[in-house]
């Protein structure tokens, strides 16, 4: 770090947020060899699935999708994170985002990346993915799934990228190293009026707009299941049931970044308790109506006794893949909603504890929806078995690493708070949530309602 810099950090009222950028310790190293080694045995597996062809993975007839289009829904899932909590706390008006948004809206735009990274992986023949380009038909739920990925993808990163572009002419104009990098980035970002009028416009039209793409989204995935006959996966609830159990596994994982990037960065007085809290909430209540879902889905099943579905049905709720069934119930529902629904346990670490119980119970809801489908299929097949080879989890983790270790490095790039808007909500938070509580207060007296609000904002 330079002197200039770290003179610039000592002034800074804001120094926190600029520390991970200018300064890189020992740990930071550390952490990114670690990632990067796991990253090279995936690597390494893959080069292996590449040579022998999908004979080293536990793929079979009938079992031909396994941990790859597990882990293809489950992170696709998670890129609901950025998009659906951000945008809609934005136009809600909600101050408490400020210092959220961010976090959220990097781990929609890369972990995009690997839930598309697994469908490539799964094919065996990765150069066959252009097929779908040249040879597409839009009556196929895959094509429709390509268009709503790509058209996802495209919108989140201009969504992340608007809000980080007076951050960018901050670094440009204090981080000396990397200052051209900063400047071809931050565009001519000046600050005047007429350039934050127009940032915020279009800020708020893309919000409004990554709303229903992300939703649409989800719904195609669910789709790419439900508009086959497979026992369990046709059906018509899969659409709002994959929607929702996107925003609970996205809330989830912005949580866990959250937490971490609070403890590695000392960042405690900007992500705060009150944040773990208002997020539980949330989270409480996407528990609550997955396990709408997940029952609903079940009951109707049961109740409907079709011999195809039931076969899956046990294989779920007693059979061979009981142990990951009821795991995940667990994982999603017991464990989150005794933590969460308690004031006194709804505290930084136990919002925590709860999402990373929930993040491992929507992978295995995700497993346990391919899987035993596949395993009782309606058409004739003799029953197979999966079990996954060293390969699938080389590849799986270094998936998870590979996301993990881009999001270390955004962080050294870019700050992973939103300093501009940590800024302006000190200069006008207080004023604009004043005037839109005074604009819904009932009628009566000036005085009376001038010293509700002054005590509110004491």
């Amino acid at each position: 770090m330079s002197h200039t810099e770290a003179d610039f950090l000592r002034r800074e009222e804001d120094a926190a947020l600029f520390r991970p950028i200018l300064v890189t310790g020992r740990s930071f190293w550390i952490a990114v060899s670690v990632l990067a080694a796991i990253v090279l045995l995936g690597v390494y597996a893959y080069t292996q699935q590449l040579r022998d062809g999908l004979s080293v993975t536990g793929l079979n007839r009938p079992v031909f999708w396994g941990f790859y289009i597990t882990n293809f829904v489950f992170f696709i899932g998670i890129s609901h994170a950025g998009t659906l909590i951000s945008a809609i706390l934005r136009l809600c008006q909600a101050e408490w985002r400020r210092a959220i948004t961010r976090s959220a809206e990097v781990i929609t735009v890369l972990v995009l990346f690997f839930g598309v990274g697994n469908i490539i992986i799964d094919l065996g023949r990765p150069d066959r993915a252009i097929f779908v380009l040249q040879h597409g038909r839009f009556e196929s739920p895959l094509l429709w799934d390509v268009t709503s990925i790509s058209v996802y993808l495209t919108a989140s990163t201009i969504y992340l990228y608007l809000p980080l572009i007076p951050d960018l002419a901050l670094l440009r104009d204090h981080a000396g190293k990397r200052r051209r990098f900063y400047q071809l980035l931050a565009l001519g970002w000046t600050g005047s009026p007429r350039q934050h009028r127009l940032l915020e416009r279009g800020v708020a039209i893309m919000a409004v707009l990554v709303i229903p793409i992300a939703v649409s989204v989800h719904t195609v995935v669910s789709w790419v299941f439900a508009m086959t006959i497979q026992p369990m996966w046709h059906s018509t609830i899969f659409g709002p049931y994959f929607v929702a159990g996107a925003i609970f596994s996205g809330i989830a994982a912005l949580i866990i970044a959250m937490a971490v990037i609070r403890r590695v960065y000392h960042l405690e007085d900007y992500l705060k308790p009150v944040h773990f809290n208002h997020l539980g909430i949330l989270l409480l209540v996407m528990t609550l109506l997955w396990l709408y879902f997940t029952f609903a889905e079940h009951l109707t099943s049961y109740y409907g006794a079709e011999p195809a579905h039931m076969a899956v049905f046990w294989t779920k709720v007693s059979g061979s893949y009981a142990p990951a069934f009821w795991s995940m119930v667990a994982f999603c529902f017991v464990i989150p909603f005794v933590l969460l629904a308690n004031p006194r346990t709804r505290t930084v670490k136990g919002t925590v504890i709860a999402s990373l119980s929930v993040t491992i119970g929507m992978w295995l809801e995700r497993f346990t929806i391919v899987v035993p489908t596949l395993m009782n299929p309606r058409l004739p097949y003799e029953r197979g078995s999966y079990t996954p080879t060293w390969v699938e989890g080389a590849i799986m983790a270094a998936c998870f690493a590979a996301f993990i270790l881009l999001y270390v490095l955004f962080t050294k790039f870019f700050p992973i708070v939103s300093i501009w808007e940590i800024k302006e909500g000190r200069a006008k938070a207080v004023e604009e949530t004043t005037e839109r509580i005074r604009s819904y207060l009932p009628a009566g007296r000036p005085a009376a309602v001038e010293n509700l609000l002054r005590g509110s904002f004491r």
